[in-house]
């Protein structure tokens, strides 16, 4: 055997949850990422597990996600919208039968919709959950998780107390919905300040994720590079990401997602139809979205009016290729690194869950051809961290750099002209929560101060706000939350507490309860 590979998916969602609406846009991020990611890989796992392949992944699901995951409210909505996908489907079938193509695409919807409500009904038992819980007790994956709301620690840092709240809360989280504390932390964007594993420690955590340059940047350098886990002076595990095998799978241009066969993401039928035709699979107002049928390919370097149509088979063979391709390619990098080594290479490959299936139609594909090479070779093994471990107890101790994943390494997408505006609230709300605490014992409403303050720490608006991409939405959330947090702290500090106030957000914000 010449080394072992770690593939480690982050699934991650903001809380977004709109109960005084019956259609709300920002929940479909939700709806799109069950139907496009969670199942569709939940569903290769099951048929790779029926088909006697052994295989090994790691995946974060963040406390907003599990709980959204699990909340009636949004279940009951989901619920509706693949029956509304369906109804399309069916719409679509009857619109294309003069066209052998597009009706053969348009059955290919319908049958993949149906098998997925089949799956969310039968296997999952109405809870994506579940499907995650059956497949770490087969040891098949291993669930970690990430900070509580996805807050950014080297930004909140200032107050101490928010950083650890965030771990905290992960740890408690990953406790009630998957019945143990977890081993394993993704951080939220990969990012590391020095000292922060202190921190990890003192909860439990026993390993965390970084860029490449997080490690390789470390002091003193590390001896093996990526290729093997460092510890902290707190002797929590830094794995550190390969940047090869990444670009493969995440370049557009450069990795497989970019071939021509594949899937176009942007060519959808909600902005290709007549208006009058698709209005009941948009949104109410009007606002054209997609609708995750897509009849056309990448194609190449053209304009989307000049795609070809999609061929599902030949994409499915293109996964097969690619499979190939990349288990190749790490054979021969564990050849390679293992001249230089006196243990076994390890290749770590993080990736955002979202690539697979939502991004990258074809990835899960991609995923179950790839564990189906690895099993039939054997030339090299999928691991996961904790295994790892086991079997590498004894590591380099080095002060990784700090860090992120984000565009050029460190913290600029969180923090820059756009957004800095964020966090003097985030700070001066943390010194206000603390002082609260000191002086009332209303539990009731502290707890839900801290909620406010927790969802307005996601990392996901400041990063919104700068790549230009639901921006609107990203800053009315930060200001909601700080309407919410002064209103309160006005009424504590008044001893007026406006109880259907108080009830209306315990429910919309139903988070950590």
């Amino acid at each position: 055997m010449k080394g072992y590979w770690m593939p480690v998916l982050h699934s991650h969602l903001p809380f977004v949850k709109h109960p005084e609406y019956e259609y709300f846009l920002e929940e479909h991020w939700l709806f799109e990422a069950i139907t496009e990611t969670y199942i569709p890989l939940l569903m290769r796992f099951k048929k790779l597990e029926e088909e006697g392949v052994d295989f090994r992944i790691t995946t974060s699901i963040t406390p907003p996600l599990a709980y959204m995951l699990s909340d009636r409210l949004l279940i009951e909505k989901y619920k509706k919208y693949l029956d509304k996908m369906l109804s399309l489907t069916e719409k679509e079938i009857k619109r294309t039968r003069a066209s052998e193509t597009f009706n053969k695409l348009a059955n290919f919807y319908n049958k993949l919709f149906t098998d997925i409500k089949d799956f969310f009904y039968g296997f999952l038992n109405q809870n994506v959950l579940n499907g995650y819980r059956y497949f770490e007790e087969k040891g098949y994956i291993e669930i970690i998780t990430c900070n509580a709301t996805h807050g950014f620690l080297p930004l909140l840092q200032p107050e101490i107390q928010s950083v650890e709240r965030q771990i905290e809360l992960a740890v408690k989280t990953h406790e009630k919905f998957f019945g143990k504390k977890p081993k394993g932390i993704w951080l939220a964007e990969c990012a590391y300040y020095d000292g922060l594993d202190s921190i990890l420690a003192k909860h439990g955590i026993e390993y965390f994720f970084l860029d490449s340059h997080g490690l390789i940047f470390g002091k003193p350098t590390p001896r093996y590079g990526v290729f093997a886990p460092v510890y902290t002076p707190s002797k929590v595990a830094a794995f550190g990401r390969d940047p090869e095998s990444s670009k493969q799978v995440w370049s557009a241009k450069e990795g497989y997602p970019g071939d021509p066969n594949y899937r176009d993401f942007y060519r959808d039928i909600g902005f290709d139809l007549e208006f009058d035709y698709i209005k009941d699979y948009i949104s109410p107002d009007g606002i054209r979205v997609y609708t995750g049928i897509k009849y056309y390919r990448v194609t190449g370097d053209v304009d989307l009016a000049h795609k070809q149509p999609y061929d599902p088979d030949k994409a499915k063979e293109m996964t097969k290729v690619h499979a190939g391709h990349f288990h190749i390619s790490r054979e021969k990098q564990m050849e390679h690194l293992g001249k230089f080594m006196d243990r076994l290479p390890l290749i770590v490959s993080p990736y955002d869950a979202e690539l697979f299936g939502h991004w990258w139609f074809e990835g899960p594909e991609f995923l179950y051809n790839l564990f189906k090479e690895i099993d039939k070779h054997k030339q090299f093994k999928a691991i996961t961290p904790s295994e790892y471990l086991n079997i590498y107890p004894e590591n380099q101790v080095i002060r990784p750099s700090p860090s992120s994943w984000g565009d050029k390494g460190y913290y600029e997408v969180w923090i820059n002209p756009k957004n800095h505006w964020v966090y003097r609230y985030l700070h001066q709300m943390e010194r206000d929560l603390e002082s609260l605490k000191s002086k009332y014992n209303n539990q009731r409403v502290l707890k839900q101060l801290e909620v406010q303050l927790m969802l307005a720490q996601s990392s996901d608006w400041t990063f919104l706000i700068t790549t230009e991409t639901a921006q609107q939405y990203a800053t009315n959330r930060l200001k909601e939350h700080i309407s919410h947090f002064y209103t309160l702290k006005e009424q504590l500090e008044m001893g007026k507490i406006d109880k259907e106030y108080l009830e209306f957000l315990e429910y919309k914000y139903s988070i950590f309860g």
